[in-house]
């Protein structure tokens, strides 16, 4: 979503991308190019560029007001899978199933670093607030903490006994959470790479990882249904929310970190409030949910289907947004 809150870029597997005016629900350029399925996208901080990353092992930058692509960054060996802009927007940092990640200059398309060390598969990261780290998440079952200006490994963070799957960052740069196939997550110090806390309780692989605003609490987020709240600097579980029917993939906690919300292969997209623990809302949706995003103002969630729907959900209403840009209400 763009920082305005105007607009969203959606990413499929049809190879483009669509960005979407949400008042109208308009689609306002297909974005065309990527010759195989785009798996990620990042809108940069100005909110007139965004970053896609596909399985073609490219990414492409586009003009969000043309449509056009600017740029196509070279360089991967195989499939990109996450992607996100520093805070400055002059750079975008990558991460690929040739487990590396790279380092680009927006403004040339040049490859400034790459990050190399991983022995498979980088599946996600996260940044620092201040856009000097990156946090590297992998299957070789370790987390790599990486500066972003000399390209660097600053620490190895290694505990876990299977593949990490998510990292999410306190907002003071401070702590790190990992999510792991081993059933736990870990929280760790940046700046010595010192494990800090096992947090143990999920019954099945966790998939993600979000961390709420002023970093002292975090969500995560399980094959076995449920999520958990976690208080990160004591390591204990503040409460389970249940109610999800199958794995719970993804979470995203609002900017101002009491609520969080939740997506599943259940068809269902859920809300959730993090200081009580209550299922705010559930939503039905056509197929499985892939992805959201919020809202700056934290009012309106944009989610993406298995079917190539886009929904937006603001005060309680659901709009549908197919792919033939037609409303369905």
């Amino acid at each position: 979503m763009t920082p305005d809150g105007r607009r969203v870029v959606s990413a499929s597997a049809d190879a483009t991308l669509r960005v979407w005016d949400l008042e109208s629900g308009r689609a306002l350029h297909a974005l065309e190019g990527h010759g195989a399925g785009v798996w990620c996208v990042a809108v940069t901080p100005d909110g007139k560029r965004a970053v896609s990353g596909s399985f073609d092992a490219t990414l492409r930058v586009w003009d969000l007001d043309s449509g056009r692509t600017l740029r196509v960054l070279r360089g991967h060996k195989t499939e990109v899978y996450s992607v996100a802009a520093t805070p400055d927007g002059s750079r975008a940092v990558s991460s690929s199933a040739d487990a590396t990640l790279r380092v680009w200059d927006l403004q040339t398309g040049r490859c400034l670093h790459t990050l190399g060390g991983h022995r498979n598969d980088v599946k996600s990261f996260a940044l620092t607030a201040d856009g000097r780290r990156a946090l590297s998440a992998s299957w070789d079952r370790t987390v790599r903490v990486w500066d972003l200006e000399s390209g660097d490994v600053l620490h190895r963070l290694s505990g876990h006994t299977d593949a990490v799957h998510a990292v999410a960052v306190a907002p003071d740069g401070m702590r790190a959470i990992s999510a792991s196939g081993d059933r736990t997550l870990g929280v760790w110090n940046l700046d010595s790479g010192r494990a800090l806390h096992t947090l143990e309780g999920h019954t099945a692989e966790v998939y993600g990882v979000a961390v709420a605003q002023g970093g002292a609490t975090a969500v995560s987020a399980s094959e076995d249904r449920t999520l958990r709240v976690w208080d990160l600097p004591t390591g204990d579980m503040l409460s389970l929310l249940e109610g999800h029917t199958k794995p719970v993939f993804g979470v995203t906690v609002t900017r101002e970190g009491t609520r969080a919300v939740s997506t599943s292969p259940d068809r269902s997209l859920r809300l959730w409030d993090l200081e009580s623990g209550y299922r705010l809302a559930k939503y039905e949706c056509d197929d499985r949910v892939r992805s959201c995003a919020v809202s700056p103002d934290g009012r309106t969630v944009v989610a993406g289907d298995a079917g190539g729907v886009v929904y937006v959900v603001s005060a309680g209403t659901v709009r549908r947004y197919a792919r033939s840009a037609t409303a369905r209400f």
